[in-house]
């Protein structure tokens, strides 16, 4: 489930309808905003199945003025480490200058009659700021068919820092528009900042 908006009563109120240890990451996600106002949010629940296990997180991203914060909480079974249960909140947070890209992935169904404003059955939100790079390698190649040369390689590298995936039938139309309306949000907020060099 996800929820958007602006202020930070209705992000509270987002966290506690999440029902996923609303006083923790309410907590963690307060203290990492600080009192600059909100511009916009995204709570999002999903529950992954893990073996015998049922997995549960949450994914807060909240957008201010100046920064993007993401905020991540598991839970985690006991194990050899902690003989009772736990979860773990990690937040951070990244100027709004250092956001290389936001990538907005939609997954339409009857492309061929699609019309405008049609809700895209699946989105995945990809944000990359620097953090965490995917790199591609392949062995490179000339055009001669005979050519027994190593010519090194060729790749890519893909900034890969978050990718949040939601669909209307997993999580509800809502929490598409919600995405949708989070991207839009940060893509506005990333082109209207100034580079300043990083």
């Amino acid at each position: 489930m996800a929820k958007t908006g602006t202020t930070t009563q209705g992000l509270r109120a987002a966290i506690e309808r999440s029902g996923y240890y609303p006083t923790l990451v309410a907590e963690a996600v307060e203290a990492a905003v600080g009192g600059e106002p909100i511009v916009s949010y995204l709570v999002h629940q999903e529950t992954t199945f893990d073996a015998n296990e049922v997995r549960r997180h949450v994914t807060v991203l909240v957008l201010t003025g100046n920064r993007f914060i993401v905020s991540h909480t598991d839970e985690q079974a006991a194990d050899g480490t902690s003989p009772s249960p736990y979860a773990t909140t990690s937040t951070e947070s990244v100027k709004l200058q250092r956001i290389s890209s936001v990538v907005l992935s939609r997954v339409v169904a009857n492309p061929e009659s699609y019309t405008p404003g049609t809700l895209p059955r699946e989105v995945v939100l990809t944000i990359g700021w620097g953090a965490v790079s995917r790199l591609d390698l392949e062995p490179a190649a000339c055009g001669d068919p005979n050519c027994e040369a190593d010519h090194g390689y060729t790749g890519s590298s893909t900034a890969d820092d978050l990718s949040l995936r939601v669909s209307e039938a997993g999580d509800g139309p809502d929490t598409v528009r919600q995405t949708l309306a989070f991207a839009q949000a940060l893509s506005e907020a990333t082109a209207a900042t100034p580079d300043t060099g990083r």
